[in-house]
């Protein structure tokens, strides 16, 4: 306790923001303790209740920082639609994975499940917000394709929901740098959008799938036979031929 007078108030506060922030991430909201926060801060409990009201207000100033920065981050990665609609995807993949790498116990935080004191809705707000952002993208880009808008605002929670759970994914298994899985995920969804079916359906399962068998081959080097993957029945697309999300709309 002897150092509480060695830090100015806003150091004083700093120190505690980082300290809740890495025990939040490590152990979740409702494990960390006031007495937690204060013992290791080295301070007393009420310096804590002074600064921020209990660990509920401090858990509220993390979130809004770290929000505020993945927001800004995010954001500006959306903020030109006149670019090549791949380089969006390539610029909001690499932004969000930018954001893990620096911020790691922050995205910690942000992922976690949100306490029932968390007013704001956390992480699940940003992600609709985000979310919705990429719908008004997708819709412009689908009427310049002539593609049925319908099934927008399911591709944008597909786009969003797909990088962020293979980000969080990634924070907990850093094997590849941040380049080569932006990499990944840009090569998933570039190559989907960019064979959409105006109307896509069922194939194989489903009221209105066509009926249509897995081929059978055998292994070389047994005498079992295996199962490929099947190829698409003849007249399985007559809902409309694939549409092109990607090179006309730069």
């Amino acid at each position: 306790m002897a150092n509480s007078s060695r830090m100015t108030s806003y150091q004083r506060r700093e120190q505690l923001i980082r300290i809740g922030r890495s025990l939040f991430a490590s152990k979740g909201f409702e494990s960390v303790s006031v007495e937690e926060i204060a013992s290791t801060a080295k301070v007393s409990k009420p310096i804590v209740y002074e600064h921020f009201g209990g660990k509920e207000g401090l858990y509220a100033v993390i979130v809004d920082r770290e929000m505020q920065a993945l927001t800004a981050a995010l954001t500006a990665a959306l903020d030109d639609p006149d670019m090549h609609p791949r380089q969006i995807v390539e610029r909001t993949a690499l932004a969000l994975l930018t954001y893990i790498e620096e911020n790691a116990e922050g995205f910690q935080v942000l992922s976690r499940d949100s306490p029932s004191t968390d007013p704001s809705g956390s992480f699940s707000s940003l992600l609709g917000d985000i979310s919705m952002r990429v719908e008004d993208l997708l819709t412009a880009t689908f009427k310049r394709q002539k593609l049925s808008p319908k099934g927008v605002p399911y591709y944008a929670q597909m786009l969003v929901g797909m990088t962020v759970f293979t980000g969080q994914y990634w924070a907990d298994r850093p094997k590849v740098s941040k380049e080569q899985l932006a990499a990944y995920i840009v090569d998933l969804a570039w190559h989907g959008l960019s064979r959409l079916d105006s109307k896509p359906k069922l194939i194989f399962e489903g009221k209105s799938a066509k009926t249509a068998k897995p081929r059978k081959t055998t292994r070389p080097d047994a005498g079992a036979p295996r199962t490929s993957v099947p190829q698409e029945p003849d007249d399985a697309a007559d809902g409309g031929d694939a549409g092109t999300v990607a090179p006309d709309a730069a």
